[in-house]
């Protein structure tokens, strides 16, 4: 009895021993379990720091991003139609539809794009002179050619249709003319990705069946009112800047003819200067009804 005694005792403090070291380690494991908490915590908060700091230094980045999205969203849209303010008068020049400005002269620009025509195009766009580029096929023929077209339309000049090899559409039979015609507005339209709106026929010399196609081909049909480069004694850039100013013959909705020409080249900027010295407005094709 004695003895058993003694063993119940002793499986007594063992028992206890037990509990307070199992208290111990739970203690321990709980104390653990909060040290790695607070780790975590701490491991979360460096991270949100980061991430912070991270779209902080992103930010002017997503946001030129963003700019130049919407940058080549703008180029892409079209812009809308002008509403015409012009109509074409029975001898060629230009008067207003209702009240705007009658005092102006139209900038053309034929034979194009031959030497000089991309940088006659970039005179004018630097001097914010409006001006339509009458185009021949058989210069853009070639990959320079095409290139060339595309830079002037690039610039913001309107493609008109000056037939494909500058031929006397009289002369003609009606199948030539239509490739003349028709054939190089479907060139253009493959090069700049739209038909010409004008049509100029070589030497201003028109057949029934050329007005035809262009009414077909929703072309404003137009000849000139005066042009100079052509002759002899106006193949100077100061003789020729002049006359193109001065002649009696400009007035109000004058359509000016030049050509892709060294000399005209030369001449240019003197002509936009000279036209609004005397208060002429250039007119901006834009505003030209055309046929729809």
């Amino acid at each position: 009895m004695k003895r058993l005694g003694i063993f119940l005792l002793l499986i007594l403090v063992l028992s206890a021993c037990g509990g307070v070291s199992g208290q111990d380690s739970g203690e321990g494991d709980q104390g653990k379990n909060k040290d790695q908490t607070a780790q975590e915590t701490d491991e979360k908060k460096d991270s949100t720091e980061e991430e912070k700091e991270e779209n902080k230094e992103n930010k002017p980045e997503k946001a030129e991003k963003n700019k130049e999205s919407e940058e080549a969203a703008a180029e892409a849209s079209p812009e809308a139609p002008k509403e015409a303010q012009y109509q074409l008068t029975g001898n060629w020049s230009f008067e207003p539809i209702n009240d705007a400005e009658p005092k102006v002269a139209l900038l053309t620009i034929d034979d194009a794009p031959d030497e000089h025509g991309v940088e006659m195009a970039k005179t004018l766009k630097a001097a914010d002179a409006p001006a339509i580029f009458f185009v021949n096929g058989h210069f853009i023929d070639s990959e320079e050619g095409k290139e060339k077209l595309r830079k002037i339309h690039e610039l913001g000049f309107p493609i008109g249709n000056h037939t494909m090899t500058h031929a006397s559409l009289p002369d003609l039979s009606q199948e030539e003319q239509k490739e003349e015609i028709v054939g190089l507005n479907d060139k253009i339209e493959e090069i700049i990705g739209e038909r010409p709106k004008f049509f100029r026929a070589p030497f201003g010399q028109n057949t029934d069946y050329s007005e035809q196609l262009a009414a077909e081909e929703n072309m404003l049909l137009m000849n000139w009112t005066y042009g100079y480069d052509w002759n002899e004694e106006y193949m100077d850039a100061d003789n020729l800047a002049d006359i193109m100013v001065n002649t009696d013959l400009l007035g109000n909705g004058a359509n000016l003819l030049m050509h892709d020409r060294e000399w005209t080249n030369d001449a240019l900027e003197d002509i936009v200067k000279g036209l609004r010295s005397k208060g002429y407005d250039l007119l901006d094709p834009a505003l030209i009804k055309t046929p729809e």
